[in-house]
């Protein structure tokens, strides 16, 4: 009896010793298999559907070849149940990522981050080439429109009156919501330029400087000419002179500009040409940045009431006809 259980104790033991080993050895295979980073090279987009489950995602990593789907990843869950409570999502994975690393992302809801990049410059037609082509972003059929109506803004012209800047987003936001917020900080900078605008100023409101602001976005992308450009507009408001600006016409033109201006266009009447319209458009032309509604609303103390390119971005100022028409020549018809 005594040999019995001897023999019973050791044999237990020996189990013990076996099992504290196996788990020992299972602790360590989990562990190196939670800080092993996933197999690849370069960043890589995951999406993770709606009702993913724990193990239908460790096969979706497999079948994608970054981890094998077996035993630790089960144990993982088992051991973690933290860790199985993932959601749904557009994420990115990185060199470097673990197991672990992933799952805290997924746990978190730490989706990757998309960006946009809305130009100054640009046009709303412009602006909507571009972002039907940016990846995970929900839209409507008239976004700017919509944006408007949400926003009280009963005018049917969204032209520059969304600001242009960079955007984030995560995958399925909708394209309105990132809209809102440029339209919105677009009210917000052209207040504060116009509640600190130049007390002479011929522009009876703030939609008249955001307008001319757009003129000179267009104009000019040289940070030092935008006050002369400015000037030069300013002071022909002030003495009746047409604006005749080049960038108002091909606005008005719309699809039927091919890229050259003839003289026909000049001389054609539209709402937007300011050669045949006397002031400002009825409506911007573009989207002007902050640099654009600073300069329209503090323009050069000059008497500039001219000025045409050097076909190199920057541009001749002049202050009478016949300096004007000396500086076309020697620029413009190489005379």
């Amino acid at each position: 009896m005594k040999k019995w259980l001897l023999f019973t104790a050791a044999t237990l033991l020996a189990l013990l010793t076996l099992l504290s080993a196996l788990g020992l050895w299972g602790y360590q295979q989990l562990q190196q298999f939670s800080k092993t980073p996933l197999a690849l090279d370069a960043p890589q987009e995951f999406q993770v559907a709606p009702g993913t489950s724990f193990h239908h995602l460790g096969r979706a990593l497999q079948q994608q070849g970054l981890l094998q789907y077996d035993w630790h990843w089960k144990l993982l869950g088992k051991l973690q149940p933290s860790l199985t409570a993932i959601r749904s999502g557009v994420y990115e994975i990185t060199p470097g990522d673990t197991p672990v690393s992933l799952l805290q992302k997924l746990v978190t809801g730490d989706e990757k981050r998309f960006s946009l990049t809305l130009v100054e410059g640009k046009t709303i037609n412009e602006w909507r080439r571009y972002l039907q082509q940016l990846p995970h972003l929900t839209h409507t059929t008239q976004p700017f429109l919509q944006v408007l109506q949400q926003q009280g803004d009963l005018s049917a012209a969204p032209e520059g009156k969304f600001f242009p800047d960079t955007y984030q987003y995560r995958a399925g936001t909708a394209l309105s919501t990132i809209l809102e917020q440029s339209y919105r900080k677009m009210q917000q900078e052209l207040q504060q330029v116009w509640q600190a605008r130049a007390a002479d100023l011929p522009l009876d409101s703030a939609y008249a400087l955001l307008t001319l602001a757009s003129i000179i976005e267009k104009e000019t992308a040289k940070p030092e000419e935008r006050q002369l450009i400015a000037a030069v507009f300013v002071n022909r408001l002030r003495k009746g002179m047409r604006l005749q600006t080049d960038p108002t016409v091909i606005y008005g033109m719309g699809d039927d500009f091919t890229g050259n201006l003839t003289r026909k266009d000049l001389l054609t009447t539209t709402p937007f040409n300011t050669y045949r319209i006397a002031g400002l458009p009825p409506t911007p032309i573009a989207a002007p940045g902050r640099e654009a509604l600073l300069a329209a609303a503090h323009p050069a103390q000059v008497k500039y009431l001219y000025f045409v390119s050097r076909n190199d971005g920057s541009h001749v100022f002049s202050n009478t006809l016949a300096e004007h028409n000396r500086a076309v020549n020697r620029y413009q018809r190489k005379k």
